[in-house]
């Protein structure tokens, strides 16, 4: 069981949490990328698109906030249902006049990077068709990274309007780490049932489930030796990992405890454990 175990081949990312330090300002960020609130209080705004009850990013306040680097959130992926509504975003952010870190096409996808005001890092893409993904024989989903066509991206948009939110079907596409050392997370990710998809040199691994390019990035591009995420670290509280089952889940707890992992909560619905960088990884059941 344990040599050939896969995680759930229809697992997805459900949502993100951040620690930030001014609540009001960053949710209103957010939605002026395309979230809407659905739920809010004075220490936690809970953020997502029209039609559906997943949040996909969760804020939080923090107090006595340490200011270094650690290991934590590289970068949120938001991933749009269409080109169509890339050109939407991308014509909305230039409209808005959003700071835009830049743009790439990485062969299995067209994305948009930025940063929010505390400095979290954000993509916002589409998939191209899987028959046009450069998937190889040993099972690798070789990524590129070249310009995006950024003219042809706008022109797919809405001519007839401006598209003020992410339409409803977007979802958190990946989740990109940075982390502390790559041969203990793959260990990790591995461990839980996630395949490798490819490898950018001794920088950066990709893992996911059920034959994405990737659900999951880790790099250590800000340099070795990060210390652990900690609590009152700004950035990356937890992600969650959608599964569609309860047999799922109770398959993964016995993965967790025959690894030894360490499990931060075992409700009926939910596991949260921690992974090798400090983060909290909450595996739990679709809304």
């Amino acid at each position: 069981m344990n040599a050939s175990y896969k995680l759930d081949q229809k697992a997805s990312i459900g949502s993100v949490t951040l620690k930030v330090r001014n609540l009001d300002r960053l949710s209103e960020y957010y939605q002026t990328l395309g979230l809407e609130v659905l739920e809010a209080s004075e220490e936690k705004v809970k953020l997502g698109v029209r039609g559906s009850k997943q949040p996909l990013l969760i804020l939080k306040t923090i107090q006595n906030v340490v200011d270094r680097r650690a290991a934590g959130l590289f970068h949120t992926a938001f991933l749009l249902p269409s080109r169509k509504d890339l050109g939407d975003t991308l014509y909305r952010l230039l409209v808005k006049k959003i700071p835009i870190d830049g743009a790439s096409d990485h062969g299995y996808s067209e994305a948009i990077y930025l940063q929010d005001p505390e400095g979290n890092g954000i993509e916002i893409y589409r998939d191209k068709p899987k028959s046009d993904w450069d998937v190889r024989e040993d099972g690798r989903i070789a990524g590129i990274t070249i310009e995006m066509d950024a003219d042809g991206v706008i022109e797919s948009r809405d001519q007839s309007a401006l598209i003020e939110k992410f339409p409803e079907k977007t979802t958190i596409g990946h989740i990109h780490l940075s982390v502390i050392d790559l041969d203990e997370t793959q260990n990790f990710y591995q461990q839980v049932g996630f395949d490798l998809t490819d490898q950018y040199g001794d920088q950066a691994r990709f893992f996911s489930a059920g034959g994405y390019h990737h659900h999951i990035g880790t790099n250590i591009w800000m340099g070795k030796h990060l210390p652990a995420l900690s609590k009152e670290d700004l950035g990356l509280e937890s992600y969650s990992v959608v599964l569609s089952s309860i047999e799922s889940l109770e398959k993964l707890k016995q993965i967790i405890e025959i690894h030894g992992i360490l499990v931060l909560e075992d409700a009926h619905e939910v596991l949260s454990v921690l992974d090798p960088n400090g983060i909290e990884v909450r595996f739990e059941l679709k809304r």
